[in-house]
């Protein structure tokens, strides 16, 4: 009930009762460490701090990142995957963002002390975030060809609609190297976690069908979380000149938690 309240409000009340909320929390508890108050942070619940560590891990340990690789963090957020990496890499981080701001305090927070972490900002349109004209599904990644060797893209694709997802692999495809690899999650529909979701206790249910490409889990806020029938992902990847090399199954359809990363599906993919 209160995710479907949340979704009735313009994006700039969710930012705004988000701040008021969070904001006894930042006046009262002791900062101890480069991270943004709380009342900013949109990028889902938990430990932001500890949540990025994880996924930094993963890329390092799992995905072999290494420091010298040139990484592009596609919905870069508000700085959870660029600040455990920050003292990590040693060439050029470049993160975007729909969200203003999460990139304006990377950029004055982040970039002032490490100035290879880039951070930019682009209104896109999205009926979660940013109520603006410019569209996902034409936007061009401001890189160049070949640019990079691993990207990542964390809770990206569940708030796209078709056109956005299948531009943005595409622009993917452009400017990673060949060989390199990224990290992408999605919420997948498989028979196995349809089936789960419909039986289950979870609370993440896709019950409204688009087409035979993905299903929502609100009418009204389409891109507050979408998910993708697998056939139709592999698809897309193989069609855009990628393998999926890793699949780990999230929880959010009900499964048992076994990886604390994996509420939602995780897909690692390389550029032939």
């Amino acid at each position: 009930m209160l995710r479907k309240f949340f979704y009735l409000l313009p994006p700039s009340w969710r930012h705004t009762i988000r701040w008021f909320i969070y904001l006894p929390k930042d006046l009262f508890t002791a900062k101890k460490e480069l991270s943004p108050p709380a009342r900013l942070i949109y990028t889902g619940r938990g430990d932001f701090l500890k949540q990025g560590k994880e996924w930094s891990d993963f890329f390092i340990i799992q995905i072999g990142l290494k420091p010298t690789d040139r990484v592009l963090d596609i919905g870069s957020g508000i700085g959870r995957i660029a600040l455990p990496l920050k003292d990590y890499l040693t060439v050029e981080y470049e993160g975007f963002d729909a969200v203003k701001v999460g990139v304006d305090w990377c950029a004055k927070n982040i970039s002032i002390r490490y100035p290879h972490f880039r951070f930019q900002y682009f209104p896109l349109h999205n009926d979660l975030y940013n109520q603006s004209a410019l569209k996902a599904s034409q936007f061009v990644f401001p890189y160049t060809e070949n640019e990079f060797n691993f990207a990542c893209a964390i809770s990206v694709y569940t708030h796209m609609l078709p056109a956005e997802v299948e531009n943005y692999i595409s622009q993917m495809e452009r400017v990673l190297k060949s060989g390199a690899k990224a990290v992408c999650t999605f919420f997948v529909l498989t028979d196995d976690s349809i089936k789960i979701m419909n039986t289950g206790s979870g609370t993440f249910k896709f019950n409204i069908t688009g087409n035979d490409q993905f299903a929502l889990m609100d009418e009204k806020v389409k891109s507050a979380n979408v998910a993708y029938y697998v056939i139709y992902l592999e698809k897309l990847f193989a069609n855009h000149s990628f393998e999926i090399t890793t699949r780990i199954p999230g929880h959010w359809c009900g499964r048992e938690k076994k990886m604390a990363l994996a509420f939602q599906d995780i897909w690692v993919i390389r550029r032939k």
